[in-house]
């Protein structure tokens, strides 16, 4: 591992404490909602938060928590990317190399490079007021790579770009982060972002690891609330007994064969919705209320109350054919094959 840390830090309303591993060439995100301590986390692993008693970060086998944040081996995008506005992007991409003791025709040199590995040699002499988001984004990023660190910190580096910006530059910052060979945590709110980006996800809530995995593990059995919602996927507790899980006053039937605590998860574009009761007897049927449709993407989401809070992702069609409306009642059902379960 290039980086082996525990970062801990206490405050009087919070207190962080995360186990953090990541090796040479992998990228790591850490996901959690507000107030998690993601950035607590970030800004621990720079030098910007100072380490509670217990904490210690080490980088290619050497101590870092004692180590003064300018001589760090680490290079930092932030949200805002905190590019100097008086400076030309060159000369932004040269600050670091300047600050670490490299004379100004050699720092250009290496900046001019940088520029052109992320596209940007055309605009080296922009001013940062002059750049589109993406290219502010790409300079912040040539910044940080410039000084060769070992280190690389990312915080919700693409969360200030529109939509379509936002697919082009994951896609080049996906191919730069496989091209370097330290260690890289990445700070995101966005599923997508760490799905396509990390290697591995951590799971923050309340300053502690809740669940980690490569993405596809995490996306297919999440562990918390959070993590379900997350990756968009309707998610219990129960207690299973072979091929069927309790869940409050359901039974669910499930692919899976357990014993004890489980959770059970399934899509909301598996659930069916039907205006009366089905024909035949399908398992999975349950009774409940609409309590809201909304758009989600080219379908439309709704709300299920009942024994179970629930979502159903059906198309616009099946809403006029069923004639959906708030407050009414609804018979849903989802398929055994789809309705998975795995220990608690």
């Amino acid at each position: 591992m290039t980086l082996r840390a525990r970062l801990v830090v206490t405050r009087a309303a919070f207190g962080l404490d995360l186990p953090l591993e990541v090796a040479a060439g992998e990228v790591v995100a850490l996901l959690g909602p507000n107030g998690a301590g993601k950035t607590t986390a970030l800004r621990a692993l720079a030098g910007l938060t100072g380490l509670s008693a217990g904490g210690h970060i080490t980088l290619d086998e050497r101590p870092l928590h004692g180590v003064a944040v300018e001589h760090r081996p680490i290079g930092m995008v932030f949200q805002d990317y905190l590019l100097f506005p008086h400076l030309s992007a060159l000369d932004n991409v040269a600050f670091g190399l300047r600050c670490r003791g490299e004379g100004k025709a050699a720092s250009r040199r290496t900046a001019r490079a940088w520029l052109e590995r992320v596209g940007l040699a055309g605009h080296a002499g922009a001013r940062p007021r002059q750049l589109s988001g993406g290219q502010a984004q790409r300079v912040a990023l040539a910044r940080a790579l410039a000084v060769r660190p070992r280190l690389l910190l990312l915080d919700e580096p693409l969360a200030a770009l529109d939509a379509h910006t936002r697919l082009e530059i994951r896609s080049q910052l996906r191919h730069h982060l496989a091209d370097f060979d330290g260690a890289t945590v990445l700070v995101t709110h966005d599923p997508l972002d760490a799905m396509v980006l990390a290697d591995r996800l951590v799971v923050i809530e309340d300053g502690a690891v809740v669940q980690e995995g490569a993405p596809a593990e995490v996306a297919r059995r999440p562990r918390t609330d959070y993590v379900a919602r997350l990756v968009g996927l309707n998610f219990y507790r129960g207690a299973a007994e072979g091929h069927r899980v309790k869940v409050g006053e359901l039974l669910f039937n499930t692919t899976e064969q357990l014993e004890g605590p489980a959770f059970v998860a399934f899509p909301p574009s598996a659930v069916a919705l039907y205006r009366s009761r089905p024909d035949g007897s399908p398992r999975n049927l349950w009774q409940g209320r609409i309590q809201g449709i909304e758009r989600h993407g080219d379908n439309v989401r709704v709300h299920l109350d009942g024994p179970i809070i629930a979502f159903a992702d059906i198309t616009p069609a099946a809403v006029a054919d069923l004639d959906l409306t708030p407050g009414q009642g609804i018979w849903a059902s989802v398929k055994a094959t789809e309705t998975h379960a795995y220990r608690a």
